[in-house]
């Protein structure tokens, strides 16, 4: 019997020590310009399919299952990078995560595969599901259905003239570190460090208004002391709810 999670864990060390530190970038460069061409391409799908021996062999995963893993990661992986590097829709951050979180995805399944220690109905059926459930709801509700809630709230706040051509850059600049900031309050709320709360909001008020107070244009930091504001409230109040349904103490 293999454990899981002993065996996704060395699974998604030997995927980060491939894909980051085993891979020089004048590979990463030769896959984007020669694409299904790229030698590097199959050599570094084939470097993570082999490293899993490793993991597989101290853990006593049977040969017939050592197989399968390699085959499955090394075909998957070169099908996955093979779209991130033809691919030119989205920007590279976008591909970047798909790309991670599908290599993510297939080694997540091939664990499921070869281990009879956890299966998905016993997973469901955990304990602690409810609230893996309720807090995985909770960032996903602080990211982008929050920053449209925003969106929505500073329509209502148009910009001046002089500033209205800067907009488009504030407002993709800011959804960035609106999703930064709105995880750490929410992380920290969860966790009662209260106090990282304050230095987070300290920290973005320097460096965010510093350069709006040059501007002099109050409309401009109106806008965006309106957008952060809002946005640490609906973080902050999501958070209690979930302290409150989790019967966490508030200290």
């Amino acid at each position: 019997m293999t454990d899981f999670t002993s065996l996704l864990v060395s699974f998604l060390l030997i995927h980060i020590l491939c894909d980051f530190y085993l891979q020089p970038k004048h590979w990463v460069e030769e896959k984007k310009e020669k694409k299904i061409k790229s030698p590097r391409l199959y050599l570094h799908s084939i470097l993570h399919g082999v490293a899993l021996l490793i993991p597989s062999l101290i853990l006593k995963i049977e040969w017939i299952n050592i197989v399968s893993i390699i085959t499955i990661v090394t075909i998957t992986h070169f099908i996955i990078d093979l779209w991130k590097v033809s691919t030119t829709k989205g920007d590279a951050f976008s591909r970047f995560a798909i790309d991670q979180i599908l290599h993510v995805l297939v080694l997540i399944s091939t664990v499921f595969y070869v281990t009879d220690s956890i299966n998905i109905t016993e997973l469901l059926q955990h304990d602690q599901m409810p609230e893996i459930i309720l807090i995985t709801f909770a960032y996903l509700l602080i990211l982008k259905p929050t920053s449209v809630t925003i969106g929505c709230i500073l329509s209502k706040y148009p910009i001046s003239g002089s500033e209205e051509e800067n907009v488009n850059g504030l407002v993709a600049g800011g959804e960035l570190i609106g999703y930064l900031e709105r995880i750490l309050i929410l992380t920290f709320t969860l966790v009662g460090s209260y106090a990282a709360i304050g230095f987070v909001l300290a920290a973005k008020s320097i460096f965010r208004f510093g350069e709006l107070n040059k501007s002099n244009d109050r409309s401009m930091a109106e806008y965006m002391l309106i957008g952060s504001l809002v946005s640490v409230v609906i973080t902050t109040l999501i958070g209690i709810l979930v302290i409150l349904s989790l019967d966490i103490e508030i200290s």
